[in-house]
């Protein structure tokens, strides 16, 4: 058993780069999920927001017009009118 602290003392050094890399990865995993999950609120937000506008509009509350400059201000884009 003496000789364990030594070995592994030996490839700590050898460990580093291994460390690194991993702690990297973990970071970037990380990363990607957090902004994965931002962008998916987000989404859910302007979602609601469009629906609560056009339920507005619905039952007349605000004017067409009203609910497309509203939109507008909130950084929708206006749909195709058919």
């Amino acid at each position: 058993m003496e000789g364990l602290p030594l070995f592994a003392a030996q490839n700590a050094r050898e460990m580093i780069p291994v460390i690194a890399i991993a702690g990297g990865l973990i970071l970037a995993v990380v990363g990607m999920i957090s902004s994965a999950a931002y962008k998916m609120s987000r989404l859910k937000e302007t979602e609601r927001t469009k629906r609560e506008i056009s339920a507005y509009v619905a039952e007349g509350s605000i004017s067409p017009e009203e609910g497309e400059r509203l939109m507008q201000a909130a950084g929708h884009r206006p749909s195709a009118k058919t």
